[in-house]
């Protein structure tokens, strides 16, 4: 086929309308056309990769078979959807995804009709679907269809679980899609994963089965509690005949499946067949994370995100990590090993995230000691909390903004109890292009009043090493260390094990003319601004407060006795953070400096470049050379 004749069909969609005018012969070559213009784009414009290869397929026919954007499309873990966009009216626009006021990392509302739900976190398709569902029942939307499509390891996060069990007492016809891939970012575990493996059905039971409860529905005995005894008892007939019990039918979800997640010509018979029936039902489909692309099938993780690659040969373009200094997670990882190795309580626990994390390095070397809990961040931290209630000391490493998800688990199964676990709070503050679902923006501001816990955030990699050998040591309690995404500034960044007094902060320059309090690495940029002021002979005093809880009260009565100017700086939100907590400080001790507040404003933060971003929200550089001038 040639370059030319390959673009064809793809260049006359702009909206499904068009796509559904196709014949169904056809969409295979759409199929197609749409995956070689999905790996040339992302070669030249990173995101991700293999998550949206698996689903072209799956995307192609629902939209093809359903009336979008009238019924209902429910996308979970939002990098799926890549092609879901490029058929919905932003195929022109794409080059610019996740790019600074360019499209939206992931579905959202606000950008299109067809984007019906936000859905930048796992696990939350089902419980939004049945609430779409049930709307539609009330509202009088009959023809209304409403579908989740749920993937990518999400099945095994709680939540997923919470909205099968009301999706099986509640009166709706939705439809979920299980995309089963075998994997998240990194490979699927635990035994759901397991099960869905071994589920088979048999085309004709299938079609018995749907002839019959027509011919009973004629009858009128499938009303009320006669259609749930009649479901119940044929599940009972299912089980017999396939030798095994399935879950889903065990709650009254009607299961067909399992098929092949890449034949697109069958997964539009499939849905056209299942479309219509009444009651909760669900199409398991098997799909290869990265299908059509050789390397991403091979090595998913990697090209979960790959970067910059050369879209004929596969071959990444990775910058060499010499002489540069390293992640933070790189620290992190090579660290807890190091701790590991030397007092053998520690262990490590990650929700689906070992990659992502780091903690498979430690994973590597230590594997017995290591645990991937699943896309289950509550149970990362309550798991963590039963270990060290019996002796362990768990390092859990969690990205911030899905530590929102287990908060109450941090106060009722940790902090109650004084437990010492480590919370690893990777991806504090600004993460980038993936935008207002995945930056760190509240960690410091929710985690602040809770009782019993110690929050740290490092300045820079020698720091982060110190803190965590500090809180693995006796009697510390639950202790929470927080750092960015990215690099730090340390090339040679190993440095000696040294415990550091709890709730004390440093002071890092004199001055007397404007005092900066800061938190974290951010501290960096007010160290660069500083130089360039003092040039201008402005003089300014700069602390590194290391810890927001208990926070340096030394520091604090030193600042407010001495300074009329005071600046506040902080990598995520100021509504209830290190600004906040200085403000409450100098106004119970009846001190009454001027305070100014940096950090990122009362809003949801968009997706750029990190260095963008900080722009935007005022915390660069630049901006703090002219709050200090100021």
């Amino acid at each position: 086929m040639s370059k030319e004749t390959c673009k064809n069909i793809l260049n006359t969609i702009q909206y499904p309308d068009d796509l559904r005018k196709l014949k169904l012969s056809q969409l295979p070559q759409l199929c197609e056309e749409l995956r070689q213009f999905i790996i040339a784009e992302l070669s030249q414009n990173p995101g991700h990769f293999g998550s949206t290869l698996g689903v072209i397929e799956l995307t192609v026919a629902l939209h093809y078979v359903f009336n979008t954007p009238n019924d209902r499309l429910v996308w979970d873990v939002g990098h799926q959807a890549y092609a879901h966009k490029i058929l919905t009216g932003r195929r022109e626009q794409f080059h610019t995804n996740r790019k600074y006021k360019g499209l939206k990392p992931f579905p959202s509302p606000e950008e299109s009709e067809y984007d019906t739900f936000t859905c930048g976190h796992a696990s939350n398709s089902i419980s939004a679907a049945l609430g779409m569902a049930v709307a539609a029942k009330k509202q009088g939307e009959d023809k209304r269809r409403v579908v989740a499509i749920i993937g990518d390891g999400a099945m095994s996060g709680g939540l997923a679980f919470e909205g099968l069990n009301n999706v099986s007492e509640s009166d709706n016809d939705m439809l979920i899609i299980l995309n089963d891939n075998k994997i998240s970012i990194d490979r699927s575990v635990g035994g759901f994963k397991k099960y869905l493996l071994s589920l088979t059905t048999a085309p004709t039971y299938n079609k018995w089965r749907y002839r019959f409860g027509k011919v009973l529905g004629k009858l009128g005995l499938m009303k009320g509690g006669g259609r749930e005894r009649i479901i119940r008892f044929n599940n009972s007939v299912k089980s017999l005949l396939t030798k095994q019990q399935n879950i889903f039918e065990g709650m009254n979800i009607r299961y067909f499946g399992p098929v092949n997640g890449h034949d697109v010509v069958e997964l539009v018979h499939a849905l056209r067949n299942i479309k219509d029936m009444r009651g909760p039902k669900m199409l398991h489909i098997h799909t290869i994370k990265g299908k059509g692309f050789a390397s991403a099938e091979e090595n998913p993780t990697e090209w979960h995100a790959p970067g910059l690659f050369d879209a004929e040969t596969g071959e990444r373009f990775e910058s060499s990590d010499e002489n540069k200094p390293p992640r933070f997670q790189d620290v992190f990882g090579h660290t807890v090993l190091e701790l590991a190795q030397q007092n053998k309580k520690i262990v490590g626990v990650t929700p689906a995230m070992p990659t992502g994390c780091s903690l498979n390095i430690m994973m590597e070397k230590l594997p017995c000691r290591c645990f991937d809990v699943g896309i289950a961040e509550g149970h990362a931290v309550t798991f963590s909390g039963g270990m060290a209630k019996d002796g362990l000391i768990p390092f859990c490493n969690i990205y911030s903004s899905f530590l929102q998800r287990a908060y109450d688990n941090i106060i009722h199964d940790v902090a109650i109890s004084r437990s010492n676990v480590v919370l690893c709070i990777d991806r504090g503050g600004l993460v980038g292009e993936d935008g207002a679902t995945h930056h760190g923006a509240f960690d410091l501001a929710f985690l602040r009043p809770i009782p019993n816990l110690t929050i740290a955030a490092p300045y820079d990699e020698h720091e982060l090493r110190k803190l965590m050998y500090t809180a693995q040591l006796p009697d510390k309690g639950p202790f929470a260390i927080r750092y960015p995404r990215g690099r730090g500034k340390l090339v040679d960044w190993r440095c000696p094990f040294e415990e550091l007094p709890i709730g004390k902060g440093r002071c890092l320059r004199e001055g007397n003319g404007v005092a900066i309090l800061s938190i974290g690495s951010v501290g960096n940029l007010a160290a660069e601004a500083i130089d360039r002021v003092e040039k201008q002979g402005i003089s300014v005093a700069h602390y590194d407060m290391r810890f927001l809880k208990p926070i340096d009260e030394e520091i604090l009565h030193e600042v407010g006795r001495k300074f009329k100017r005071v600046i506040t700086l902080e990598n995520g939100t100021i509504k209830g953070g290190l600004g906040s907590a200085v403000l409450e400080f100098m106004a119970d001790h009846g001190y009454q400096p001027h305070i100014t507040r940096l950090g990122l404003p009362d809003e949801f933060i968009e997706h750029g470049s990190v260095p963008e971003l900080c722009r935007l929200c005022g915390i660069d550089v630049e901006s703090i050379v002219k709050e200090i001038v100021k």
